[in-house]
This record gives C-alpha cells, structure tokens and sequence, in this order.
C-alpha cells in the first residue's frame, strides 16, 4: 500500500511540475481540489508567510481567520517539517 501510496504522489507532483503558468496551475487545482482544500491550502501558505515575518498569533488569527491549530501546525511544519516551506517562502519574495 505505501509503494502505491508513493507511485500516486509521484505522478502528482509530476503533473504539477508540468504546469506552464499560473493559468494551467489554477485550472488543474480547480479540477483537482475541493473549493474548501483549496481555501485551506491557501489559508496555510499565508500563515507561513506570516510566521516567517515574525507575526504573533494573534496577529495571524485576526488576518486570517486560522484557528490556533492550524497556525500550530503550520508553525511546526517550518520548525521542523521537510523544509517545503523554508523552501518556497523565499522564492515567493522575489
């Protein structure tokens, strides 16, 4: 099961990295995605732009409107997740 696991994610990270533009990556996440996944994947990346920053919590809450648990999560994920986000976050400044 997670060798399957696996061979699914790989594919999608594949098609993502075969986008052209934000136009193609918009319409295949629109296909992809729950209105609501789509909010909240979003939501995540700007808490994480926002932690970056330096912001509070409750900062961040007010902003956002994140609960306390996905600003949590988020801060734990720059802390100590894969580094996605230590990744992507200074690519997006420029």
């Amino acid at each position: 099961m997670q060798n399957e696991t696996t061979d699914q994610s790989a594919l999608l990270f594949q098609a993502i990295l075969a986008l052209k533009d934000p136009e193609e990556c918009r319409a295949f996440f629109q296909d992809l995605c729950t209105v609501a996944e789509l909010k909240a994947m979003s939501q995540r990346l700007e808490v994480a732009q926002l932690l970056d920053e330096g912001l509070i919590y409750n900062e961040i809450l007010r902003r956002t409107g994140a609960s306390s648990a996905t600003i949590s999560r988020v801060n734990r994920a720059l802390q100590y997740g894969a580094d996605g986000y230590k990744t992507v976050l200074p690519r997006l400044k420029k």
